[in-house]
């Protein structure tokens, strides 16, 4: 008898590649700060990244089709006094985007259809709350207008987005800073990790602690942990030589982990982006120039190395596009957007397949841009699961249908002293302030005609 030599799986082969030059976003001063988020974020109309700003902070939306070199004089989200930290568009909303900042406030904000024309100050809503610097945010999976934040005053707070309210504080929990924070899968628990050295469950309305574990990694560099299928959690971190590791943890037994595997000795942060519907992580360091994935099953050693994407330039940040946004005719199971330092390049995993058909196997159903629960709802201790949508004629037209409805009922609650709704639109108010502008430029030149004349 043969012994089966090597694992079978359909993920063996996914190779990254980069896109080509007139298909990258060229000439984007990415921000220099040192703060270990993913400085970018995307959805299926628009990529967004944190840019250099003097004084004050900002943020850059560019429409996904807007490649090429971008003027120096793009307009830019500026309406924070302090530099950007994080920013996450909304899942239930292509247009709405939320951004945290050294100034102590999240702010969400409205991007128009077309994108930006003019740079835009005025947030829909201004949620001020922490004390120190915001560095974490995270819009809850499921329940429609809930936004996590956490900051360097180590509190995590829950927002009422609709209410511009914090619905729950969590500030008695951590000790210390907050690494990483984010959802389950239905949003009915959060996951933190701690420079405390402890791995934190919390029931987010209660903000109790369900589950805790100690020292996952030896080192004391940050720790980064994401839930995986099946509840379980996968960790990265550092151990006591330095070395960088990955770990997965089973919270029913969190005692010894499922698998500890030691990586290689770079000192950049590892990112995890976990895929629910191929079991697929991806681990992408902050400061490396590579990025490594593996699959997550149910079988020994449970985190099973697959491959490497390598490039020559160092990554300052990641984003990571939705399901519903990949091109599933040439079976693209993922695609990121690498930041380098002047440049925004997208790298499409695909697994190789000789047909251009849809592929069943790698494009189960998954999670669509419908919320499935309201916020006052989820806050009162209903919980959801994703509504799901199918990959395979495409997810495009459904967003549509929920754009209006989901920013009507964002925008009910804050824009009260707007005479209508849609006046409260974030193009009309552009347009406003460019007519504004206009008149102004031209009362100048109307005065200094004048006085040439009257010169003469």
């Amino acid at each position: 008898m043969f012994k089966k030599v090597v694992r079978s799986s359909k993920f063996r082969h996914v190779f990254g590649q980069a896109a080509k030059a007139d298909q990258c976003y060229d000439d984007i001063r990415i921000s220099q700060m040192t703060w270990d988020s993913n400085f970018c974020s995307v959805n299926p109309k628009f990529v967004a990244m944190i840019v250099d700003a003097s004084g004050g902070g900002a943020f850059m939306v560019l429409p996904l089709s807007k490649t090429g070199r971008i003027d120096m004089s793009y307009p830019t989200v500026c309406g924070h006094t302090g530099p950007v930290l994080d920013i996450e568009f909304c899942p239930h909303n292509d247009n709405i985007i939320a951004s945290g900042s050294e100034d102590c406030s999240v702010m969400i904000w409205e991007i128009p259809d077309s994108g930006l024309t003019t740079s835009l100050t005025d947030p829909v809503v201004k949620l001020e709350g922490h004390s120190k610097r915001v560095g974490i945010l995270c819009w809850h999976p499921t329940a429609h207008n809930v936004l996590m934040s956490a900051g360097c005053d180590n509190v995590v707070i829950l927002w009422n987005v609709a209410r511009g309210e914090a619905a729950v504080r969590i500030d008695s929990v951590h000790n210390d800073l907050i690494y990483s924070a984010c959802w389950n899968r239905d949003g009915s628990q959060i996951l933190t990790a701690c420079k405390d050295k402890t791995l934190r469950v919390l029931d987010p309305r209660k903000g109790t602690v369900l589950l805790e574990k100690e020292k996952p990694h030896e080192g004391s560099r940050p720790i980064r942990a994401v839930f995986v299928s099946d509840g379980k959690i996968l960790s990265t971190g550092f151990s006591r030589m330095s070395e960088r590791q990955v770990a997965l943890w089973d919270p029913k037994n969190f005692g010894e982990a499922l698998t500890l595997q030691e990586l290689d000795t770079s000192s950049g942060v590892l990112l995890p982006f976990f895929d629910p519907d191929t079991g697929v992580v991806y681990l992408c360091g902050k400061g490396d120039s590579s990025i490594r994935y593996f699959e997550v099953t149910d079988e020994a050693p449970y985190v099973h190395y697959l491959s490497m994407y390598s490039s020559k330039e160092s990554q300052k940040g990641m984003g990571y596009m939705p399901k519903r946004g990949l091109e599933v005719n040439k079976c693209e199971i993922a695609r990121f957007y690498k930041l380098h330092e002047r440049k925004c390049e997208p790298i499409v995993m695909t697994v190789p397949r000789k047909s251009d058909l849809f592929q069943e196997d790698l494009y189960p159903d998954t999670v669509g841009p419908e919320p499935s629960v309201e916020a006052d709802e989820w806050f009162e201790g209903k919980d959801a699961q994703p509504i799901l949508i199918s990959l395979k004629d495409g997810a495009v037209a459904i967003t549509k249908a929920k754009e209006f409805k989901v920013h009507k009922s964002l925008l009910k609650t804050t824009t009260s002293s707007a005479g209508s709704q849609q006046d409260s639109s974030g193009e009309v108010q552009s347009l406003r302030k460019e007519v504004k502008d206009l008149k102004a430029a031209i009362e100048e030149l109307t005065k200094r005609v004048n006085e040439l004349e009257s010169k003469h």
